[in-house]
């Protein structure tokens, strides 16, 4: 296949123009105030989708968000790649934190982005990132090099747990039929350094509720004498892992995938400094689990962490109370082996377990998903590493995620198919956070690098 970058230079403004226009519109899944901006999004999706040279393109509904579809079915003789994305956002809170508003891209230099770097909610995850599979699809329609069939499935509840797209999946199984799953929804280690993703932690999310007195109550005339749900809630946090920084839910390691030695040898093989990663987050000592590498703890060993934590009086000024109820959000990062169902019943009864009678504790379960590995001896993974070989002059390194997409496990269950992670952001592109951005390089990179993996993956399946 002939090199993308003549075409890509000569559409370069137009490629940027049309991602800054999908970023500024707020597609945030997570509150309902947003909900027409998210169906905006999605029939711009279509609109691209089509004008990049699909035959057939719909918004199909769901319970939720719609998904959109395309396709572009040249010979049914041929393989057929899926390419998996999706149009929604995170909220973009703290707003304060940011130096541009969220949906208003703006374009800057950084250190590790000399380009420039487009900042808004979404740019990397991962409105960006699914852009260059509809920027590569125009390229190979449009110079007639699309080697194989293509499908789309585009969804927009990805950062609220996909909750309709197991419905939709189960729904569709003959229309979304392929032979490999590509997805760009994670990272690499640095452009010097091309990586693919080939695990990714699985999640258990839940919300617990600490109920005390039956209402707010003086903290004066109740104090001392009647259980207080913020100081019962944050102890009961306390104490779900040791002095070791080991969780301490029974159970909970009891099936959790041990890697060898070699195999946490040949990790360690990736470049990383310690240093730079304390001082990327000001940080001045990391913290994790007794016996493992930062590297290890984000990405092969589960976590617990509280997300969200509040109660009581936070406003302006003071208002002695003690506080009817207390609340948390906490996720569960899992891997391989660790059910996340199985994991969060075990969280569930461990919480109400330890909570003292003077409290009545409520668990509620949200999403959650499986872990998934890769297997690098697989066609997919061998047609994804000549692509990264092609474009960027170097052999790309395996390397675990220790983020969750947990669809993909969904799909292997339903669809028969391996997922490929072709990421092309960067760790410190600020997603779900504020100053999200994603490097003008690495979005025109990915765009270069795409139609690759289409022509290397239709050749290996000879």
């Amino acid at each position: 296949m002939k090199s993308a970058k003549p075409y890509i230079q000569e559409h370069k403004d137009r490629f940027l123009n049309e991602l800054i226009d999908l970023l500024k519109i707020p597609s945030i899944s997570a509150d309902s105030n947003f909900k027409k901006d998210v169906i905006q999004t999605a029939e711009v999706v279509k609109d691209r989708l089509i004008k990049a040279g699909c035959d057939k393109v719909e918004i199909c509904e769901t319970p939720g968000y719609p998904i959109v579809y395309g396709e572009k079915i040249i010979d049914p003789n041929l393989p057929t790649v899926l390419v998996y994305g999706h149009y929604d956002v995170q909220p973009p809170d703290p707003i304060d934190l940011w130096d541009s508003p969220p949906f208003e891209p703006v374009i800057k230099k950084t250190e590790l982005h000399p380009e420039g770097a487009i900042f808004a909610r979404g740019s990397c995850d991962d409105k960006g990132q699914m852009y260059m599979h509809v920027k590569a699809m125009e390229y190979m329609t449009s110079t007639n090099q699309l080697p194989c069939n293509v499908k789309f499935m585009i969804e927009g509840e990805e950062e609220i747990g996909s909750e309709s797209l197991g419905w939709f999946v189960e729904r569709n199984q003959e229309k979304l039929s392929n032979d490999i799953i590509l997805i760009s929804d994670t990272g690499m280690i640095s452009p010097e350094v091309p990586s693919i993703t080939t695990g990714l932690r699985g999640l258990s999310y839940v919300e617990v509720e600490v109920t005390g007195p039956n209402r707010d109550l003086h903290s004066g005339l109740y104090g001392g004498a009647v259980a207080n749900p913020i100081n019962i809630l944050t102890k009961m946090i306390s104490s779900l892992h040791d002095e070791n920084n080991h969780i301490t839910i029974p159970g909970f390691y009891d099936k959790v995938d041990e890697l060898s030695l070699e195999e946490r040898a040949k990790m360690g093989e990736a470049p990383f400094s310690l240093e730079d990663y304390k001082k990327a987050l000001d940080i001045n000592a990391v913290f994790g689990e007794k016996g493992y590498t930062t590297n290890e703890r984000n990405s092969i060993r589960p976590t617990l962490d509280v997300n969200g934590i509040w109660g009581g009086y936070i406003g302006e000024g003071a208002k002695t109370v003690i506080a009817s109820k207390a609340y948390a959000k906490i996720s569960m990062r899992l891997v391989p082996n660790q059910d996340w169902e199985e994991i969060t019943e075990l969280f569930k009864n461990h919480f109400e377990s330890i909570a003292p009678k003077a409290v009545t504790v409520k668990v509620t379960p949200h999403h959650g998903g499986q872990a998934y590995v890769t297997p690098i001896d697989c066609l997919g993974y061998k047609a994804a590493e000549n692509a990264y070989e092609s474009t960027f002059g170097k052999t790309p390194i395996p390397q675990r995620s220790g983020g969750s997409i947990p669809i993909v496990a969904l799909f292997e269950k339903e669809l028969k198919s391996k997922t490929i992670l072709m990421g092309f952001g960067l760790d410190s592109d600020a997603i779900h956070s504020p100053n999200e951005h994603f490097g003008i390089w690495n979005y025109l990179k990915g765009i270069e690098t795409i139609p690759q993996f289409f022509h290397y993956f239709t050749e290996m399946s000879k």
